[in-house]
């Protein structure tokens, strides 16, 4: 675990504005980033979280095509989604904004050319596909056809949906113009390429020297660089994208999105230290020898974070490599991957306007695909509401405002003489925290939660042994004594929901006072306690069904 006051940068992947995103982009990186942003702050790190929508890559100017607008609307239409998304969501950046911007631009024209100087980006002539009906060379993501890997036939020219390889278009089976539906033909083209191959031995020690990384994201990792790392080409015959800083190809080139995109968490970080005030400040995370880095993406993702951006990183030189990938499985509703490009799944704004932004964030958290794919679909998202938020959580809060309201003339009463069941209970929500401290540190988000929950579920079994509601008939004093552990219990537990639950945990904090750090907070004797208004709603299944037309989930 990081000292307090450790520099951690949460780097959160950059969305497409090509699309909706869907619950299983939320669940893959967006959440867990922010429930571990929102526990290092409380534990008292200097946190740093950055992301901001991808604007240059070719889903872009594929669907531009498709609905004959320009690339700036889609852009534009998507861009302003995520923000009002992110908003709902309470998703707590420090610095979202896009690879559009000209200081994005400037920070890949000096890593271009820094690798450029240094060797590991050289210039060579290859073969393309060109469309000869739409007389032009087409993008990786405007060729289709079937994956050599594992043969499912929609893969695309970058990477296949279903195995999740990266791809080059000349890999395809069957290859296909997705403008005219012609089969391309192979054509000389000049382009800029980066020399991953200079960096296999490098980052094999340094992927052998990981600890702690989620078995998945090492093995595969590992797994491309004993297949040996293979010299990518970096830019593309383009009219949208970052211009190249040189002149060499001529017109009609641009920088390729898979090597600028992830050059935003660095151009993020350096916006970020613009707007306040001290431009130098994004250095702290990026060069400090305790700075901890921590990238949240989905597992299609990997090798982008694990070996080509730790690549780049490398040949740059002076910058800090990722200290964890802890890259997501996938969310599958149904069985089937959740998908913006196939229509799979809910969207993050159908899923908020199904369910409150905590209750969808509760259900989420508790079902992130940390270790293996899991399934979702609305029922399931209802019923962990239902059964385990409301049920539990919601339930225990309302019960002892509401008790200690009516039993303790409307504030927190005097601890008096606790019993070692008392202090037991107590001591066990301490404890908790600790265990859920742990557990967020080392991304293991489910787990915290249950965590969480447990400590919850110990409060309630609590009050059904002490009874303090038949108590007070005979013994007031005692019965105050438990409804007062009860509430510093639940004000305990409130700070293990914290990351998780940012809206009622605002109301909590109103009822309660403020959570200034991860501990229990004391509670002011003689604080006014209100009658509470339930903190969450129940939700019904029947009619979120209707509402979808039965297939919500699917």
């Amino acid at each position: 675990m990081a000292e307090p006051g450790t520099p951690i940068l949460v780097a959160v992947a950059w969305p497409y504005a090509s699309g909706s995103r869907h619950l299983g982009h939320l669940a893959g990186a967006y959440l867990p980033a922010d429930v571990f942003a929102r526990y290092q702050r409380l534990a008292g790190n200097r946190v740093l979280m950055v992301s901001g929508s991808d604007v240059h890559g070719t889903p872009i100017t594929v669907r531009a095509d498709a609905e004959g607008v320009t690339p700036a609307d889609i852009v534009d239409r998507y861009h302003a989604e995520f923000l009002d998304a992110w908003e709902r969501l309470a998703i707590s950046w420090d610095c979202y904004t896009s690879t559009g911007t000209d200081n994005h631009a400037a920070v890949t024209h000096d890593i271009f050319l820094r690798l450029l100087e240094k060797g590991h980006i050289d210039k060579r002539t290859s073969e393309q596909f060109y469309d000869a009906e739409a007389d032009r060379f087409l993008p990786d993501r405007y060729i289709g056809g079937t994956c050599p890997h594992c043969g499912y036939l929609e893969a695309r020219g970058d990477q296949c949906e279903d195995c999740g390889r990266t791809l080059d278009p000349e890999e395809l089976v069957d290859p296909r113009s997705k403008i005219t539906g012609a089969t391309p033909e192979l054509r000389a083209t000049e382009h800029f390429y980066l020399r991953l191959s200079d960096f296999t031995e490098s980052l094999g020690a340094w992927l052998d020297g990981r600890e702690g990384w989620r078995r998945h994201v090492l093995n595969f990792s590992k797994g491309w660089v004993e297949e040996g790392l293979q010299d990518r080409a970096i830019t593309r015959d383009l009219d949208w994208g970052v211009a190249l800083p040189v002149d060499d190809l001529g017109e009609g080139k641009k920088i390729y999105v898979w090597f600028e995109a992830v050059i935003g968490y660095l151009s993020a970080a350096k916006e970020w230290a613009q707007r306040s005030g001290d431009p130098e400040a994004w250095r702290e995370w990026w060069e400090g020898d305790d700075a901890r880095s921590v990238y949240f993406i989905g597992k299609d993702n990997i090798p982008f974070h694990t070996i080509i951006w730790p690549a780049m990183l490398t040949g740059y030189g002076g910058l800090n490599l990722p200290t964890d990938v802890p890259a997501n499985q996938y969310l599958t509703f149904k069985g089937g991957k959740a998908s913006a490009s196939r229509g799979v799944g809910l969207t993050i704004g159908e899923g908020l306007d199904l369910f409150e932004p905590d209750a969808l964030r509760y259900a989420l958290a508790a079902s992130l695909p940390e270790q293996s794919d899991t399934d979702i679909s609305v029922e399931e998202i209802a019923r962990r509401v239902n059964e385990e938020l409301v049920a539990t959580w919601g339930n225990l809060v309302n019960r002892v405002l509401s008790m200690v309201n009516a039993r303790c003339e409307g504030a927190v009463p005097e601890p008096g003489d606790r019993t070692a069941d008392d202090v037991a209970l107590l001591d066990g929500v301490d404890a908790a925290l600790v265990t859920a401290g742990d557990q967020i540190d080392r991304v293991e988000l489910r787990a915290a939660l249950r965590t969480a929950m447990d400590a919850a579920a110990a409060v309630n079994a609590y009050l059904n042994a002490t009874e303090p509601w038949k108590l007070a008939k005979t013994d007031l004093d005692r019965a105050r004594v438990v409804l007062g552990t009860a509430l510093d219990a639940v004000n305990g537990v409130r700070v293990a929901f914290g990351p998780y639950l940012p809206y009622s945990s605002a109301v909590l904090a109103e009822a309660l006072g403020p959570v200034d750090g991860w501990r229990r907070p004391d509670l002011a004797v003689g604080r006014p306690v209100e009658k509470p208004t339930p903190l969450f709603a129940k939700v019904d299944v029947e009619a979120l069904l209707a509402e979808g037309d039965g297939d919500a989930g699917a």
